[in-house]
């Protein structure tokens, strides 16, 4: 098996880890801003020091980062704070598995976005994907205790947060790309890392402050917490360096297919560890998503 296989699966095995421990923490003591503050704030001291010993250890400086290099680290950052608290209050809404699936639409919404703002012509086999994908959606968010066919059946708080979270992460992902390229530097790793330190410390410094405002107690509550955060940020380190890697070996839409596998490990995670039952109908709906998003990644 390929390097940039095994990278990509235990890519997705950490992410699955870090959404199981934020979901864990997110039931407990902590509200989703909360849980959404330990994975940044945890995983942030991880990242600036892997970041700053590959500089040490290359020889190479802190690169200039420019004006519209913050302007789309910053909005990325602030796309990504919004999504991860949305998916953190998904889990509450809805089963684990079913919370992961409805967050990998943000492959189906960014090639929605592409071909209603730039134009981007969709060829047939995608066209089919989406609508695919629109049908797997539509019976995830399916409310089976509503009787008959009506819009409270797909209109509920569970679709909502999951398709919102999925297009703010793909803002979100718009803006880190925008912000590698403005670094100025031939070395591919060191632009994602500098990236990637720079949006985690911004993000655990204003939610924050923001928490500290809005909801008291929240920090402190983040910290006590510590002795599951932190390895909610060992997690969240691991799997950022795996994705990271395996890029640098194979094209992102072929590690991203095989990184759906994620949504296997989440429905394993589901029955083996929370002990959610997963109904047929969910089954069918991440089944007809997941190769909706396997199609997309490898056309």
């Amino acid at each position: 098996m390929e390097a940039w296989i095994i990278l990509s699966i235990a890519a997705a095995a950490f992410q699955t880890l870090r959404f199981m421990l934020q979901k864990q923490l997110s039931l407990g003591t902590l509200s989703a801003g909360g849980a959404t503050l330990a994975r940044f704030a945890y995983s942030t001291p991880f990242v600036v020091a892997l970041v700053t010993g590959y500089m040490l250890l290359q020889g190479a400086g802190l690169p200039r980062l420019s004006g519209l290099f913050w302007a789309y680290a910053l909005s990325g950052a602030l796309a990504q704070v919004l999504a991860t608290w949305c998916v953190v209050a998904l889990f509450a809404a809805r089963s684990f598995a079913v919370g992961i699936t409805f967050k990998k639409t943000e492959v189906i919404q960014t090639a929605l976005v592409g071909f209603v703002v730039l134009g981007d012509r969709v060829s047939a086999p995608a066209m089919a994907a989406i609508v695919l994908g629109l049908v797997g959606v539509l019976i995830l968010s399916d409310n089976a205790g509503l009787p008959g066919l009506s819009l409270r059946r797909v209109a509920n708080k569970g679709a909502a947060l999951g398709l919102l979270s999925g297009a703010l992460f793909a803002v979100s992902a718009v803006g880190y790309r925008g912000a590698t390229l403005e670094i100025e530097s031939a070395d591919a790793l060191l632009r994602a890392g500098v990236s990637v330190a720079v949006v985690n410390t911004t993000q655990a410094i204003g939610l924050g402050l923001w928490l500290a405002w809005r909801e008291a107690g929240q920090v402190r509550a983040v910290w006590q917490a510590r002795r599951v955060a932190v390895w909610m940020g060992v997690m969240s380190m691991g799997g950022s360096l795996c994705w990271f890697t395996a890029f640098t070996l194979q094209s992102a839409a072929l590690v991203f297919a095989v990184g759906q596998i994620e949504v296997i490990f989440s429905i394993l995670a589901s029955v083996l560890v929370f002990r959610e039952r997963i109904t047929g109908r969910e089954v069918w709906g991440m089944g007809l998503l997941t190769v909706s998003i396997l199609v997309l990644v490898l056309i």
